[in-house]
């Protein structure tokens, strides 16, 4: 005798925490953002971002 096949498959929800998509994805952001900080930090003061930080 065979088994029936399921006909409606579950749907998961995404976890909110861990190594998931959503996370990867907002930490590149974030990681773009702050790239794009630092360069403009750089333009507009003329120095680099460790002087700018007092720590060179």
């Amino acid at each position: 005798m065979t088994q029936p096949q399921p006909t409606v498959t579950p749907k998961l929800e995404e976890p909110k925490f861990g190594f998931n998509e959503y996370a990867e994805r907002l930490n590149g952001r974030a990681a773009m953002i702050g790239f794009i900080l630092i360069v403009v930090i750089e333009v507009v003061t003329g120095q680099g971002v460790l002087a700018w930080l007092g720590l060179r």
